[in-house]
């Protein structure tokens, strides 16, 4: 497992790599079990795994949560080595600078798709997501990038991207992990106090309702009430996608109503 840290170094790290299929695992670190499991479909599918490590404050709405999302990089290498460090070959931990340079001033809206649901109650969310990706896409250019289906509507911006600016890329989505109590596995959840750990599976318990008045009843009972609670469509799934806000932390997840599991 090689560590590089600027777009230089990982593109000469790539170059005699190309004749093989190259694999992308985005991530903004405090890594955990879910991240692991966006690398198992990429060993499987690629002949090179690169997992990039940068958490993007352009997709941060509020400097607050920004400053309070969990990094440590230090932590994040050794997960991976205990872990397996033969899943990953190159992980690409790029500076703010590097990734922003003075003077940057490009950036890539998804104006539709990205201003409801999570766009709406995040203004400029996905614009920092779709550009941050957009240009590890054009650093790694990856033949396949890896995402979480949590993140549904955020496959889709990406998605949505891919095919309107004519990107070679395959995006794949990979099924949500869980804790043992339903709970999708994100880094936001180590901000959780034990009080709102017990309270925070309570949206997955919403969702398998998989009807809106019920999903609504079962947060209410937790104590808690919905940023929403909607449909939408991903990899030609209807799904029941809802966000909630547990304390300070908000928490985001989906199940799938119609489609395949």
């Amino acid at each position: 497992m090689k560590v590089v840290r600027t777009i230089a170094e990982v593109r000469e790290a790539l170059a005699p790599l190309r004749e093989g299929t190259i694999g992308l695992v985005p991530t903004m670190g405090a890594l955990h079990e879910g991240h692991v499991t966006l690398c198992y479909p990429a060993r499987i599918d690629c002949d090179t795994v690169v997992m990039s490590i940068f958490a993007n404050p352009a997709q941060f709405d509020e400097p607050a949560d920004f400053a309070s999302y969990p990094r440590d990089e230090e932590r994040d290498l050794a997960f991976l080595t205990m872990e397996d460090p033969e899943d990953v070959d190159i992980v690409f931990i790029p500076s703010l600078e590097e990734m922003y340079p003075p003077g940057f001033q490009t950036w890539v809206d998804v104006t539709e798709l990205g201003s409801i649901l999570e766009g709406a109650a995040r203004p400029g969310h996905f614009r920092g997501v779709a550009t941050v990706c957009l240009k590890l896409f054009s650093i790694i250019r990856p033949d396949v990038a890896y995402f979480g289906r949590k993140d549904a509507q955020q496959v889709e911006v990406i998605r949505q991207m891919v095919r309107d600016l004519a990107l070679d890329i395959e995006v794949c989505s990979v099924p949500t992990a869980r804790d043992a109590d339903g709970l999708a596995l994100s880094s936001r959840n180590v901000l959780l106090s034990p009080a709102e750990r017990e309270q925070a599976p309570s949206l997955f318990r919403a969702l398998q309702t998989r009807d809106l008045e019920r999903a609504r009843a079962v947060l209410a009972e937790a104590g808690l009430e919905p940023d929403y609670i909607e449909v939408i469509e991903s990899d030609g799934r209807h799904l029941f996608a809802g966000a909630v806000r547990v304390g300070s932390t908000r928490l985001i997840d989906n199940v799938v109503l119609k489609g395949d599991e």
